[in-house]
């Protein structure tokens, strides 16, 4: 059975930073392109981050770049979304989510991307 769990999210206050991990289990990580989604109370889900299979390429959401950055350890199977400098407009259930055959380029467009997803964790930014 395919798992993606989410961890790492809290309550921050502005400009802080946090980390968050995605552990997977049930799958090779290493033949799934990679992404971070997001989704705040009242709004629709959004795109934050994706990255390539070997980890060699990623993409941002234009909100995000520069600050947040999407890594992976495929030995651990596990991705991870360093968060800095936060703003209270970041506060949102963070979601990744893993897809087999399509390009991670194509996450922020594509509204079937996606073959599994985590259950979500909380970021708080507090101003």
């Amino acid at each position: 059975q395919v798992q993606l769990v989410e961890s790492g999210g809290g309550l921050v206050q502005a400009g802080g930073s946090l980390r968050l991990s995605c552990a997977a289990s049930g799958l090779t990580l290493s033949r799934y392109a990679m992404a971070w989604f997001r989704q705040a109370p009242g709004k629709e889900r959004e795109f934050v981050a994706a990255i390539s299979w070997s980890g060699g390429t990623t993409y941002y959401a234009d909100s995000v770049k520069g600050r947040f950055t999407i890594s992976r350890d495929n030995a651990k199977n596990t991705v991870y979304l360093q968060m800095n400098s936060l703003k209270p407009e970041d506060t949102a259930v963070y979601y990744c989510a893993a897809d087999r055959l399509h390009s991670p380029a194509t996450a922020q467009a594509r509204v079937t991307w996606g073959d599994y997803w985590g259950q979500g964790t909380q970021v708080t930014v507090s101003s």
